[in-house]
């Protein structure tokens, strides 16, 4: 499950180089009843609001484009949740990349023969998910994509009162497990499960942790790259005593132990990093 996580922080720190300049000042401020999309003037308010001194920075021009053939304000609420979403799956890989590389595991078997003990002895974190069965890690990411499928879906968002993020939605936002229609009970949600998180909290305190969150989830996307980087033997100061070695390949999903998957051998054949 750490891996798991490792590997979605991989590709969500890539992917979510320039959404790093994202935000917006209605995070920083209640949000009108009917949420409006944001601008590029919007981003730089943000943008010194997070970090004054290194202020408004987007050097490679993601905000002027467009994506799925819709507008600029679109292609910003596409951004600003990317960001957020990957820098929340980051903080919790690097959390977990710490516990993993520790040896910290569940006490009990996984099935199938294998326990989690086996697993956190096959090495540093990337290793572990190496070693875990094929028949768990195709559990875990038929999970992931279930839940990408259910944070996109507009009836998911209408039920819990909320717009997509590119049509005038709330940038991270993530509708309710237990109001969309879920064809099962589900006694928590994802984020929030007990719903003491923000309770009573101001307008003001909601912004300053919205705010936080960005800068923290920004960290944690350096973070794991740190501990990815410094497993293949890469410097990276802090992070090379903690991370431990890693011989195989950072960014393949599957290793030698699913090669009773298709085509996982032919692909370890090509080295990626």
């Amino acid at each position: 499950m750490v891996r798991a996580m490792l590997m979605l922080a991989t590709c969500a720190a890539c992917a979510a180089y320039a959404p790093q300049v994202q935000q917006h000042a209605a995070m920083v401020a209640p949000r009108a009843a009917t949420p409006a999309m944001e601008t590029v003037d919007d981003l730089k308010v943000l943008a010194k609001e997070l970090n004054p001194k290194l202020g408004y920075w987007e050097p490679l021009g993601l905000t002027d484009i467009t994506i799925f053939g819709m507008d600029q304000t679109a292609t910003i609420g596409f951004l600003r949740h990317a960001e957020l979403k990957h820098g929340r799956v980051a903080m919790a890989a690097f959390v977990g990349y710490i516990v993993g590389a520790n040896g910290i595991h569940f006490p009990w078997a996984l099935g199938g023969g294998v326990s989690y003990a086996d697993i956190a002895a096959a090495g540093s974190p990337p290793a572990q998910w190496d070693a875990v069965p094929t028949a768990a890690k195709l559990q875990i990411l038929l999970f992931i994509g279930l839940l990408e499928f259910f944070g996109e879906s507009t009836y998911a968002l209408e039920q819990s009162g909320e717009k997509h993020y590119m049509k005038g939605g709330k940038p991270g936002f993530y509708p309710s497990l237990k109001t969309a229609g879920v064809p099962h009970p589900v006694p928590f949600d994802l984020f929030n499960p007990f719903g003491f998180s923000n309770k009573g909290a101001t307008a003001e305190q909601l912004a300053r942790r919205r705010a936080v969150e960005i800068n923290n989830g920004r960290a944690a996307m350096i973070g794991i790259m740190g501990f990815v980087s410094a497993s293949k033997g890469l410097i990276v100061p802090g992070l090379d005593t903690v991370s431990g070695s890693y011989a195989g390949e950072i960014m393949a999903p599957f290793s030698s132990v699913n090669s009773d998957l298709p085509l996982v051998s032919d692909m370890l054949k090509y080295p990626f990093f």
